[in-house]
């Protein structure tokens, strides 16, 4: 059962966890800096109040947060789901020069960031989906966190690069000591061969959501 002091604390420690104070939370969010005060948790006749949507849509734009980070909050307030800020860039600026190096590690200057379910690896990053191309698997506005440094075995889901500087986003159905054997993730799940010797460096997608 959800309960107001469930939400209200986690509006607390959501403001803990970016340094920042209630007060200073709504603030950074454009709001009233007394929206989250004590006094503004309970009615004159002495009924608990909600939060309303709108003050917390800002409170996630403001800080970056997701949606997933504060439920999480709510949910278990002992023992919330581990998030980090990660760099993030839209899926279709990714294949331009200067976003990734020689590795397909993100170059951190040009990418942008917001808070992701924590991955073990201190090379990850996060793409947005952009268009429909990837359809039904992943759909417009979906993220995507890419492991560079996690081991890729066939049936992962990857992001590769080529020499040529395209970038796919595919199924590894085979893995040679010569060849990549992927699979596309559109609905017409095309599959193509390529030399591992014309991949620059293939990364495994490590978590996926909206």
């Amino acid at each position: 059962m959800l309960e107001h002091q469930s939400v209200w604390r986690a509006i607390d420690r959501l403001a803990a966890r970016y340094n920042l104070s209630p007060s200073g939370l709504a603030r950074q969010a454009g709001l009233d800096p007394t929206t989250f005060n004590k006094s503004k948790r309970i009615t004159k006749e002495g009924k608990q109040r909600w939060p309303s949507t709108e003050s917390l849509a800002k409170v996630l734009n403001a800080t970056g947060a997701s949606l997933a980070e504060f439920i999480s909050l709510v949910e278990d307030q002992e023992h919330p789901v581990s998030f980090r800020r990660l760099p993030k860039l839209r899926f279709a600026m990714a294949a331009q020069p200067g976003y990734f190096d020689a590795e397909g590690r993100p170059l951190r200057s040009h990418w942008e960031e917001a808070a992701f379910p924590d991955v073990p690896d201190p090379h990850a990053y996060a793409l947005e989906i952009t268009g429909d191309g990837l359809l039904p698997v992943y759909r417009n506005g979906d993220l995507v966190v890419i492991s560079p440094s996690a081991e890729v075995k066939s049936g992962d889901r990857i992001l590769l690069r080529s020499l040529q500087g395209e970038l796919l986003i595919a199924e590894l159905l085979e893995r040679s000591s010569d060849r990549l054997r992927i699979k596309s993730l559109s609905r017409e799940n095309v599959v193509r061969e390529l030399p591992r010797s014309q991949a620059q460096w293939v990364s495994r997608i490590a978590w996926s959501g909206h």
